[in-house]
């Protein structure tokens, strides 16, 4: 509470003037002589006590009116969240934690014991909202009963979604809100920025830690492991140890591969601190692998002991390169580039295009045409079905492409062949590339590059993925059908150009390949909590097949011809089965942030407590507008105004009896 005019409390001096006037003032009664009394009627004289008592009660109302009036000039205010929690009925908020660490020991059911007691507390007026909370919220229900319906998960807890769902349960319940918060008050679930944590001015935060200090903890943090190994190829597979709060200690390590213990090593893991494990040369079997590093750490918190991530090892897929029969070098920079990739995962068919009218493309990852001035029309045709049906081409133009007049499949004109001079500037340059596309992401120092040669070809509708310094396309890319055909306005030796000769080469043959292969790679392993993407848009109504680690369906029937992913709540195997036919495994993880007990301290915790003094609502300058103080002066004057007329008619009262006692 405050004073918006605290000068005016001067006025309280004013309180001595009733006593002065009671003290000081007393009445006295004139003695008037008589003769005799003999003819005076005997009476009985009111009570001396029963006057004092009139006489205090007067004075207590008009020092009562005097105070108040000062009050009132004071104008005093209270804060609207403080007048709110005053009194009345109450949303009584219970958050319990069901994140990951919460396993440790028995947190969560302490929380839940301690919940069980706080709703049991509960006045008759007071209403009830039971909250289960990880990195999302969930409405249990309004009743004590929902306490105990409440598991673990493997989600990481989020306090920040915790305080944005309570602020939106306090703007709709219209009433105070007291949010109790049963959790181990992991320092890691609080938000890079604290202002996200703001719970509001109507909210009152009361905290119950499930933990009382930091427990150690030891995890397997991370592994490192090829997502796919092709033909004879072997793994490396490199594991991360890490303890939290612990001390020195040895770990035991084991590689496990479908629940067989392939090898182990033991490390050194020092105080609070990391170690490497390191597996090379791992022998794979064909197909779908599911791989997991193990530790014997012997703590509260065993699901974090073994990482899991999953390996597909399978026969290089082939690519059809079609070159003209007296230029071998083409096809020689390509296969290098292929072999010298990080995953051998192609192998290359190089066929004249004299040979290639009986050539079948449905067997190839993608084909490539090296600079052909033309195609046999039987091959063109069926390369033309195979890429609507979803198959990818790659069309490198040079000298005899210019003799054909047109791109073959791409279906645009050949504009003219630019030449640039080897000696001096007069070579070109890749002066732009668009970095989003998936072919040029990765590559650099194309600006090092020398273009010698370049065919300038009419874009149409295609998508320009870089340009020469002269303007000219590049590198362009179109839809035709469900396929892709990718055109590279210059040669794949180092005759048009000196692209083979650096480093960049390999990288861009690496990702088009990828890229055109459909064989993009996505994360090695994923989180819990991520969305694992289902389908792209035109597979839209084709079925998903996937199957939780627990072996149940994971989608419903209309999720599975719908959905466009879907999200990953438990860690473990995912058995995913695509509409194009193709099989995945996919391997979920917990947020290791999770592993690490350490709670915030007391002075967070009172920060986070604090914020529902704090502000309330945002403007749109991004300021905080302040929550506007409760003024009651006018309650005081009403106050003022029915003492002043209780003290009336005490004083009219009082007045009468003197008077009666002085003629008497």
């Amino acid at each position: 509470m405050g004073f918006l005019a605290p000068w005016a409390l001067a006025g309280l001096a004013a309180v001595g003037l009733p006593v002065w006037l009671h003290l000081l003032k007393k009445h006295k009664t004139t003695p008037v002589p008589f003769a005799s009394l003999m003819f005076f009627e005997r009476r009985t004289q009111s009570s001396i006590k029963h006057r004092r008592l009139q006489y205090l009660l007067l004075l207590a109302l008009r020092t009562a009116v005097v105070a108040l009036l000062a009050l009132a000039f004071a104008r005093p205010v209270l804060q609207s969240h403080l007048a709110a929690l005053a009194g009345g009925p109450r949303l009584n908020v219970l958050a319990i934690d069901q994140s990951f660490s919460m396993r440790d020991g028995d947190r969560l059911a302490r929380a839940k014991r301690e919940a069980a007691q706080v709703a049991s507390r509960l006045r008759g007026e007071d209403k009830l909202q039971v909250l289960a909370f990880g990195s999302q919220v969930r409405v249990m229900g309004d009743s004590p009963a929902a306490i105990a319906a409440i598991e673990p998960t493997d989600t990481r807890s989020s306090y920040a979604e915790l305080s944005r769902a309570v602020r939106s349960i306090a703007q709709s319940a219209r009433m105070p809100v007291e949010l109790h918060l049963f959790s181990d008050m992991q320092k890691s679930s609080l938000p890079a920025n604290f202002a996200d944590l703001r719970l509001g001015a109507d909210v009152q935060l009361v905290a119950h830690p499930a933990a009382d200090r930091r427990a150690p903890n030891f995890a397997v943090e991370s592994v490192n492991a090829p997502r796919r190994v092709y033909g004879s190829g072997k793994a490396r597979v490199q594991a991360t140890i890490a303890g939290y709060g612990t001390e020195q200690a040895k770990r035991r390590v084991s590689l496990v591969l479908n629940g067989r213990e392939i090898d182990s090593k033991t490390v050194d893991v020092p105080a609070s601190g990391r170690a490497t494990a390191e597996f090379a040369s791992v022998d794979l079997p064909f197909g779908l692998t599911r791989g997991d590093v193990r530790i014997d750490s012997a703590d509260n918190l065993p699901d974090d002991d073994h990482f899991n991530f999953s390996v597909e090892r399978a026969e290089a897929r082939r690519i059809l390169f079609v070159h003209e029969g007296r230029n071998q070098r083409d096809a020689l920079y390509f296969r290098t580039a292929l072999e010298a990739a990080a995953q051998s995962a192609f192998e290359l068919d190089a066929v004249p295009v004299e040979q290639s009218a009986n050539l079948s493309p449905q067997k190839y990852a993608f084909v490539v045409l090296s600079d052909v001035s033309s195609l046999p029309p039987t091959f063109e045709s069926v390369l033309r079905g195979y890429v609507r049906s979803g198959g990818s081409l790659l069309v490198a133009l040079g000298r005899e492409s210019v003799l054909g007049g047109r791109v073959p499949v791409f279906d645009e004109a050949v504009v003219e062949m630019r030449y640039f001079g080897r000696d001096g500037d007069r070579f070109q340059s890749a002066a732009w590339l668009d970095a989003g596309h998936p072919s040029i992401h990765d590559a650099q120092h194309w600006d090092d590059v020398k273009f010698y040669q370049a065919v300038r070809v009419n874009p149409g509708t295609a998508r320009v993925a870089a340009r020469l310094g002269d303007e000219t396309p590049l590198l362009l890319e179109k839809q035709l059908g469900e396929g892709r055909v990718l055109v590279f306005t210059s040669t794949f030796d180092n005759i048009s150009n000196d692209f083979p000769l650096h480093a960049s080469f390999v990288p861009f043959v690496e990702h088009t390949a990828n890229y055109l292969a459909r064989q993009e790679e996505g994360p090695a392993n994923y989180l819990v909590g991520s969305y694992l993407e289902l389908r792209q848009a035109k597979e839209q109504g084709a079925a998903v097949e996937v199957l939780d680690p627990k072996g149940g369906r994971a989608l419903t029937l209309e999720e599975a011809t719908r959905a466009q992913n879907m999200p990953l709540t438990m860690a473990g195997f995912y058995d995913v089965k695509r509409p194009s036919g193709r099989h995945e495994l996919i391997a979920v993880n917990v947020d290791r942030h999770e592993s690490d007990l350490d709670p915030m301290s007391s002075d967070t915790l009172a920060l986070w407590q604090n914020t529902a003094q704090g502000p309330r609502n945002a403007t749109s300058g991004g300021e905080v507008e302040a929550p506007k103080p409760l003024e009651f002066w006018w309650y005081l004057l009403i106050a003022v105004l029915a003492l002043a007329i209780a003290e009336s008619l005490l004083g009219n009262r009082h007045l009468t009896v003197d008077k009666e006692a002085n003629v008497t």
